[in-house]
């Protein structure tokens, strides 16, 4: 078993953030310092989450109401947890995250409007004392992820919202950003991917270099 240190890091961001392309980075980044990467998603991940993700995702799917879509979406993150991140880093991997649970505030919390008390309480149930070592919250505006979402050509149940929604979305997710700013980066997304990804390693290095140097 590898005796490193594992690291959990999480990647959020509204639809259109570019999400993809710099998980794709942050995992470069490691695996160039000799470090075995796990990447994964949120709902997904496990052959369970999958299932759920296209359950949700899915424009054809039958109507889901909000306390539903929450209680799913912590189904598919318990399996998650349990199947694929808590064992990866167990064995001192590096596993990377396309969302976690800042999603269910975000989306389900800010978006749908169900209280942060009950979102609060399943997390409780379901993460324990699991926390992302860092968030990386690619904040892109409203208009700008919608161009984005047009232009990459498909679409999913979350693309399809109101413009109301997605702003509810943005802001709850800038509101955890101030509320955890130990864990959570707040990165302007709206710019280059270029410059977007000058950050990130900025950021990676000023948290990471050390550590994995050390070992």
């Amino acid at each position: 078993m590898n005796q490193q240190s594992g690291i959990f890091i999480t990647v959020e961001g509204s639809d259109g953030a570019g999400k993809g392309s710099n998980i794709e980075f942050i995992r470069d980044w490691f695996e160039s310092r000799s470090r075995a990467v796990v990447l994964t998603r949120e709902p997904g991940g496990t052959l369970l989450g999958e299932n759920i993700r296209d359950l949700l995702l899915s424009k054809n799917s039958a109507p889901v109401s909000p306390m539903a879509e929450l209680l799913l979406m912590f189904a598919a993150r318990s399996q998650h947890i349990e199947e694929v991140i808590q064992p990866a880093v167990s064995e001192g991997r590096v596993v990377i995250s396309d969302r976690f649970t800042d999603a269910s505030f975000a989306y389900q919390g800010g978006g749908r409007g169900l209280t942060l008390t009950k979102i609060e309480q399943l997390k409780t149930l379901v993460q324990a004392e699991l926390q992302p070592d860092l968030t990386l919250l690619l904040d892109v505006s409203v208009n700008v992820g919608l161009s984005r979402v047009v232009n990459r050509g498909e679409s999913d149940r979350f693309d399809a919202e109101t413009i109301d929604f997605k702003t509810r979305v943005r802001e709850s997710y800038l509101q955890l950003a101030k509320n955890e700013p130990d864990r959570i980066v707040n990165i302007n997304a709206d710019r280059t991917l270029a410059s977007v990804q000058q950050e990130i390693k900025i950021v990676l290095e000023a948290r990471f270099s050390d550590a994995i140097s050390s070992t």
